[in-house]
């Protein structure tokens, strides 16, 4: 399978831009704007670090709510990479994430696999259809990551 072609610096200076202005909006709306996916599916900020810079990173990321835990998927990587903010959250004992209402809440990641993990997908593509439709076109398992309640208040690396 060819590798796609990279997006342009263009296409990531905008992406940017609009992740912050998703931000802006989520947080001075408490979730109101910028708490969906294109009206669809909520959205919740991750909280992390860049692994090579350091630098504290916040990723608008559409999550299932799993009560007490949140579930989200790492699907926009490459065709055979994981997304950064999978590696930089991977790399943490701990962070925070924004919910919709203003609600922050400390949490700790892990992958699901097995069992869990196919259930979890399953629902996951139920409210998202477009994760099924970009599994088909990578050669990696898409990681559901689980992010369970944790003690404390500020994000690790802060």
């Amino acid at each position: 399978m060819p590798k796609p072609p990279a997006p342009s610096s263009l296409f990531w200076k905008l992406h940017r831009r609009l992740a912050r202005l998703n931000t802006v909006l989520f947080r001075r709306t408490r979730g109101r704007v910028g708490g969906t996916y294109f009206g669809g599916p909520p959205v919740l900020l991750l909280h992390h670090v860049g692994r090579r810079s350091g630098r504290a990173r916040i990723n608008p990321l559409i999550y299932l709510d799993d009560a007490p835990r949140l579930v989200i998927i790492a699907s926009k990587g490459g065709v055979d990479t994981h997304p950064a903010w999978f590696h930089n959250l991977m790399a943490m004992s701990a962070t925070e994430v924004e919910l919709p209402g203003g609600e922050r809440r400390r949490v700790r990641p892990r992958v699901a696999e097995g069992a869990e993990r196919a259930s979890l997908w399953e629902r996951a593509v139920a409210i998202y259809r477009p994760y099924a439709t970009y599994a088909t076109h990578t050669r990696r398992e898409i990681p559901v990551v689980v992010l369970e309640p944790a003690g404390g208040s500020a994000p690790e690396g802060r």
